[in-house]
């Protein structure tokens, strides 16, 4: 089955925080199968896209994931930064730990 590529937008952006949505969950209310959605999050996160998995805190994010909030935010203002971390629900306290 195919997918149209803002519906696939569309869950993606769900995985992001803050909903933090998990794939087995999106899996039930999308009526997507659940490998297709780990497949969709791996390629992703194969384009430098930032998608933690849903049950962890930044401190418990992999050294990647990490690395890509590090180089999405490197360039940002204090500013950009706190807009940064208010879409991802995250503190900017925690966002300058990464």
């Amino acid at each position: 089955m195919g997918y149209s590529p803002e519906r696939k937008a569309a869950v993606l952006k769900r995985m992001l925080p803050p909903g933090n949505i998990a794939i087995r969950q999106l899996s039930r209310e999308e009526g997507i199968c659940e490998a297709t959605l780990h497949k969709w999050r791996a390629e992703a996160r194969g384009k430098g896209q930032l998608l933690p998995c849903a049950d962890t805190s930044p401190e418990g994010w992999s050294s990647r994931d990490k690395f890509a909030a590090v180089l999405e935010t490197a360039a940002l203002n204090e500013a950009d930064l706190g807009e940064y971390c208010r879409k991802r629900g995250l503190y900017p306290g925690t966002c300058q730990r990464l």
